[in-house]
């Protein structure tokens, strides 16, 4: 292939449009208002997973939107009512078959919805995408974890998930705290098993995976957060939204604390979507789906790069 040459063929792109055009035909059949956040910002998330690009211009410093999140939810203070948005977003240090820095992220928020509500809507609509008429199926986390490892989350302390992590090859650096070492179990162990013959939802999520969701009391306490897995890929990344700007404040705090123990850059938080909340952010539920991936899975791809025009690594140069 030439240097210059698109990754994806024109079929291709034509299957992008018709996925377009039918998500937006989805959501307008059901009065959800496209908006257009900006991509440029002066806050971004303190999450220690997620690491975003940064630009300087003129104009200071500013970041790309590891996701519309913030502004939408700012949007939806003010009255705006269901919507959504698709479009890019960008994430720093991800690559990979699955994972791009650039990718169309489609997030839609809910109204009056929690977080099973959602789900039922984000399982039409992959079937409406797909063709395909699958049945719901969920799974809590916690029946994962005990399936996969043999021990109940709740009994796993930090030192158990260690073992767990040297057992399976699993590398880590010293002092790694719970939520990594969870991640770092999941994503090897159990998730790439998940939805091979249909789609399924992982649901119940422990407190310290979930930042922004609400929690369910216990016991043990829950967060209302959930995964969709197809053929062993996360499509899709849902909550019944956090709206308390206390706490949200108290675990940004959390998560601050967490980047500086890690040495990793510590970006402004974002003022003006805790003024929003402070404003009164109303009951809603919220999900994220990366469309990347579900045009490859459409179209039996394995990973992204046939799928968007230019990847990004090939755009290097010689």
């Amino acid at each position: 292939m030439n240097a210059w040459a698109p990754c994806a063929t024109r079929a291709t792109a034509q299957a992008r449009a018709r996925l377009y055009a039918a998500t937006r035909a989805f959501f307008d059949a059901r009065g959800l208002l496209e908006v257009d956040p900006p991509l440029l910002a002066r806050a971004a998330p303190p999450d220690p997973h997620l690491a975003a690009l940064r630009v300087h211009g003129r104009f200071g410093h500013r970041y790309l939107p590891t996701s519309p999140e913030y502004g939408l939810k700012r949007l939806l203070a003010a009255g705006y009512g269901d919507l959504y948005a698709l479009g890019p977003v960008f994430r720093d240090e991800e690559s990979g078959r699955w994972h791009l820095p650039e990718f169309r992220l489609l997030e839609w928020y809910r109204l009056g919805y929690d977080d099973r509500r959602l789900i039922e809507e984000v399982h039409e609509y992959f079937a409406a995408m797909l063709g395909r008429r699958d049945p719901l199926r969920t799974v809590a986390y916690d029946t994962l974890f005990a399936e996969v490892f043999g021990v109940a989350l709740e009994e796993a302390d930090d030192e158990t998930l260690r073992t767990l992590c040297r057992e399976r090859g699993i590398r880590l650096h010293q002092g790694e705290e719970r939520t990594v070492l969870l991640d770092a179990l999941m994503s090897a162990q159990v998730f790439p098993g998940l939805g091979e013959d249909g789609p399924v939802f992982v649901v119940d999520f422990p407190p310290e995976q979930a930042a922004l969701a609400r929690l369910r009391p216990g016991p043990p306490p829950r967060a209302a957060r959930f995964e969709l897995f197809f053929r062993g890929i996360e499509l899709a990344n849902g909550f019944w939204e956090l709206t308390e700007p206390d706490e949200q404040r108290r675990r940004f705090a959390d998560e601050t604390r967490r980047r500086r123990r890690l040495g990793l850059e510590v970006p402004p938080w974002d003022e003006a979507f805790l003024a929003a909340l402070e404003a009164g952010l109303p009951d809603c539920a919220g999900v994220a789906l990366g469309l990347d991936r579900l045009l490859a899975l459409a179209l039996g791809f394995d990973g992204l790069e046939a799928v968007v025009p230019f990847h990004p690594w090939r755009e290097e140069g010689p």
